[in-house]
């Protein structure tokens, strides 16, 4: 197996410190494309990878070897080193493979209790009779949106209507997709856990600019949710798919919203697409070499079938 497969496996360790730059270069609808793009196509890669590093060794049985109907097993070095790589890559490909499947089970109950609870409501909004102020965005087929009393009380009715519109912008997006593929990619390699953040303050500044849009006020946007965020301090467990205004990092956002002219324009464009480029070289460079190695192991395989000449 050549050294391309261990590539796929590397290259994740690099998206995190990337994402990070990148939503603060690129308006957020792109970078929360292509923070999800970007870890779904590096699980994929890395997963393969596994993949490929268990059958050189798997071919040293000899009921996979007659069934490949191999003259000889597939190994280029150290039997015992190739058997190891190919055992601890099999443990790792069934790990990852049970943490995923939970995960979607878990995404599934979600949804489940997300649809149950927005049941309760007649219209688009569901008023919880709570003190604690608290707003979110239930996704769901349709979505709601969640407000308790107390929250309604914490803001002006021109406050409410910026919020409200906040969370009509998570639903209308569909962005709980986007943090399930997220969640699920850093289940298929750990270190794709690390674009969590920067996705989630990338949807939170695309709901952020579309309320804004919609209000027609940028500085009545910023101060609706950081009210919200003042006065949910004390907001008590939400449900697993809820998408809030008052989430992730509020200064940061509201300062975002109350520069002159930001309308979702990046403030450095040169060095946001520096970092899409690199991103997007780091998704290349990972298929091109699972690609590369798969096509390898292809060749040997055909060798070991005595079917091309060894080189």
């Amino acid at each position: 197996m050549i050294a391309a497969v261990w590539l796929p496996l590397l290259v994740p360790f690099l998206a995190g410190p990337a994402g990070r730059r990148l939503v603060s270069c690129l308006p957020p609808r792109q970078a929360a494309w292509l923070l999800t793009v970007t870890a779904a196509g590096l699980a994929a890669g890395s997963t393969a990878a596994l993949a490929l590093l268990v059958i050189p060794g798997a071919t040293h049985v000899h009921a996979v070897a007659a069934l490949g109907r191999l003259l000889t097993p597939l190994a280029t070095g150290s039997p015992y080193a190739v058997v190891a790589v190919a055992i601890t890559a099999l443990a790792l490909l069934l790990l990852c493979a049970t943490l995923f499947v939970r995960g979607l089970h878990r995404r599934w109950t979600q949804l489940g209790r997300a649809k149950r609870l927005a049941a309760r409501a007649d219209g688009e909004l569901l008023v919880l009779p709570d003190e604690t102020p608290d707003a979110y965005a239930l996704p769901g087929r349709p979505g709601r949106i969640v407000v308790t009393a107390g929250m309604l009380r914490a803001l002006s009715a021109p406050e409410r209507e910026a919020l409200l519109a906040h969370e009509r912008a998570h639903l209308r997006g569909r962005h709980h997709r986007f943090t399930a593929v997220i969640e699920l990619s850093a289940l298929c390699h750990p270190a794709l856990g690390t674009l969590r953040e920067p996705l989630a303050y990338a949807l939170e500044r695309c709901a952020d600019e579309d309320a804004a849009r919609a209000v027609g006020d940028r500085r009545l946007t910023a101060r609706a949710i950081g009210k919200a965020a003042l006065a949910a301090r004390g907001a008590g467990r939400r449900p697993g798919l809820a998408l809030a205004a008052t989430a992730g990092p509020v200064p940061r956002r509201v300062a975002a919203l109350l520069e002159q002219g930001a309308t979702a324009a990046p403030a450095r464009p040169s060095a946001g697409i520096v970092i899409a480029a690199a991103l997007l070289a780091c998704l290349t460079l990972s298929a091109a070499s699972a690609l590369e190695a798969a096509g390898d192991l292809h060749t040997s395989i055909e060798v070991a079938q005595g079917e091309l000449p060894r080189r």
